[in-house]
């Protein structure tokens, strides 16, 4: 792809699904885990191949229309009452990219109860619907202070009692295969999940085109932009800005589509941010802001890991990095900051500046002129790239504010009002 560059889904999707889970030690690796429930209830059903490489793809992001750190914790906690809004909200999400798209019904339904059902557990998609039903409750049902082998028995009573109402009889009679072995148990709540689903989970290795390498970046883009109406548009105006400056500095065509992968990629780490951090509406704490520093941390961390994609991890971590060494969260400065750092430094900065935020509205040219010069005098961003900006401002902002205007029409249409009915069904419970 990029000289030499292989990425692997399996191996892509499995450190984006642990990603979601960063926003309490007590969603940690929840994704992960029930992912790993359903492979083994897959295998125990006898589903075919691709029946059940589409399951476990949808276990491993079955959360991702609870968009909110608080709201994450409301559904495993199951404090919200409704769970149908955060399961429409991720259907909406994987329908948008080709290759989840036969995932995305059994996010649909992946809450719903046996006795509401009026088809058949025949039927594929009942079926696995109901095994991540059961995946995703026996997963919550674990006290994580606890041994697992002193709670396995009272979570199966748990599940049996559900037969007939909540979950089919035939999918508990499948699970028994399961639940006997200890190594299930073991392997549950074994530190090395990651690894024991990327060699021995369902999922078979494909390795990733541009297109479909860009099409998952957009799906975590508005995973992560679509928790706020003021941040809706940020990462994609970040990807449309890095792009159009890769052009103008002559970069190939293959590193303009990479820049712009990770632009929308580059804020992947505020999924371990709170909301409440992200919209308030004045100036951050010191206590605060020292959350949101990790946010870039965690962006390095979990793109650090997918094979093929370093240089992409580093364009994206590196965007709070000042030549001068003073940004955060590496402090490395301009002999570790190369051009695409440098121009993704540059896009998030512009990119900041001209939008509405909670404490402020979107400044004008020359208010954003006249801090990509101080910052530059300061030796915090590049020199050549704010001269580019300079030099070309209306062209590169023509094609940012294009692109923010597509993505917020497309968040108003397919999401608006999915999103705030789950915010209310998150505040009421």
């Amino acid at each position: 792809m990029y000289e030499g560059m292989s990425v692997d889904l399996l191996n892509l999707v499995l450190s984006l699904s642990d990603a979601m889970d960063l926003a309490s030690p007590e969603l940690s690796q929840h994704q992960l885990r029930t992912a790993y429930v359903t492979g083994e209830l897959a295998k125990a059903a006898g589903l075919a191949r691709g029946d059940a490489e589409n399951l476990f793809i949808a276990a491993l992001l079955h959360d991702v229309g609870a968009l909110t750190t608080e709201g994450k914790i409301d559904v495993h906690q199951a404090n919200v009452a409704d769970a149908e809004p955060h399961c429409l909200v991720g259907e909406a999400l994987l329908k948008a990219v080709p290759i989840f798209q036969p995932c995305a019904p059994i996010l649909r339904y992946h809450h719903k109860k046996w006795q509401d059902w009026h088809a058949s557990i025949d039927s594929t998609l009942v079926l696995q619907s109901q095994i991540l039903l059961v995946a995703d409750l026996l997963e919550r049902s674990v006290d994580r202070k606890r041994y697992i082998l002193h709670q396995n028995h009272d979570i199966i009573a748990n599940l049996s009692s559900l037969a007939g109402t909540v979950v089919h009889q035939q999918v508990l009679d499948m699970f028994r295969s399961v639940w006997t072995r200890e190594d299930f148990w073991l392997d549950l709540v074994s530190p090395r999940m990651y690894s024991i689903l990327l060699h021995h989970g369902p999922g078979r290795k494909v390795d990733l085109d541009l297109e479909q390498l860009r099409g998952i970046s957009e799906l975590f883009r508005n995973m992560i932009d679509f928790r706020s109406r003021f941040t809706a548009t940020h990462s994609s105006g970040v990807a449309a800005c890095a792009s159009v400056l890769s052009r103008l500095f002559g970069l190939t065509e293959m590193e303009i589509a990479l820049m712009e992968i990770t632009g929308n990629l580059h804020d992947l780490g505020k999924l371990a941010v709170p909301n409440r951090i992200l919209n308030k509406p004045g100036k951050l704490t010191k206590e605060e802001f020292a959350l949101m520093q990790q946010h870039a941390y965690f962006t390095y961390i979990v793109l650090m890991t997918v094979g093929g994609i370093q240089n992409i991890a580093e364009w994206a971590a590196f965007h709070h990095e000042r030549l001068d060494g003073t940004g955060y969260p590496f402090h490395v400065d301009a002999k570790k900051l190369d051009v695409k750092s440098r121009i993704l430094a540059v896009a998030d900065t512009f990119t900041a500046l001209a939008e509405d935020r909670p404490y402020r509205a979107g400044m004008q040219k020359n208010e954003i002129l006249s801090l990509l010069r101080t910052l530059r005098d300061a030796n915090a961003l590049d020199s050549h790239v704010v001269d580019v900006v300079e030099k070309n401002y209306d062209e590169i902002a023509t094609l940012t504010a294009q692109k923010q205007a597509e993505t917020k029409k497309y968040y108003e249409r397919e999401f608006a009002s999915r999103i705030e009915t789950l915010r209310e069904k998150e505040a009421h419970g």
